[in-house]
């Protein structure tokens, strides 16, 4: 089995087998997650195969089965799912065990911060990862702004953001230490937390909260 499999298969357990929780009953909400997947998923494994295919990063094929899928290996496709399942069931026992509370930020504020970012992305629109992660962490806010500002406001949403970046450290520190996964040097910043480059937190952060933002939007077309 190879190391990455293994590193997917740790992710998604405990949340998997708490699933069927009497009180949180997640299985249930499957559905509405499935959607948030396929629209999340999809765009960053488009991105991750041009990534991939530019030579931004690269991936151990010493720690894969060797079967791949758009130029990226099975382990890699199934991190897309793994994750946002362990994501969004942290935000949904969240939810269920505290109390929400109103987070009082302006919409100016995060309309701001996405205009940064994008002005980021502009200055350093020649490294690729560091360009195109602004990118998307840009889009999260404005999305958010236009679609579900109350999002914003939520300390649920918060408090599930700082307790991912918990197991984000973790596995993204084995999948940069091994390595799993290599980078190009001149695709980033250049520095790095421990080996995590330091575009991988904003990474994480876009990913999880657009994971968040369409799965919520996904529940309130059931009401």
């Amino acid at each position: 089995m190879s190391t990455y499999l293994i590193i997917n298969i740790l992710i998604i357990f405990f949340p998997l087998v708490l699933s069927f929780d009497k009180n949180l009953t997640y299985y249930k909400k499957i559905p509405r997650l499935i959607f948030s997947i396929l629209i999340v998923s999809t765009a960053y494994i488009i991105w991750d195969s041009i990534a991939t295919k530019r030579g931004d990063w690269a991936f151990n094929p010493e720690h894969l089965i060797g079967i791949y899928f758009f130029g990226l290996p099975l382990e890699e496709i199934l991190f897309f799912i793994t994750v946002p399942y362990s994501c969004v069931f942290i935000y949904e026992t969240v939810k269920f065990y505290v109390k929400e509370k109103e987070i009082r930020l302006s919409k100016t504020i995060f309309g701001v911060i996405a205009l940064l970012l994008l002005i980021i992305a502009l200055v350093f629109n020649h490294q690729h990862y560091t360009f195109t992660v602004t990118i998307f962490t840009a889009i999260f806010f404005i999305l958010s702004i236009l679609i579900k500002p109350q999002l914003l406001n939520s300390y649920h949403y918060w408090l599930t953001m700082l307790i991912s970046f918990v197991p984000f450290l973790i596995v993204n520190y084995f999948l940069t230490s091994i390595p799993v996964v290599t980078y190009n040097d001149a695709a980033f910043f250049g520095k790095r937390f421990i080996t995590i480059p330091l575009e991988d937190f904003l990474y994480s952060f876009s990913m999880i909260s657009l994971w968040i933002l369409f799965y919520e939007i996904s529940l309130s077309r059931r009401k």
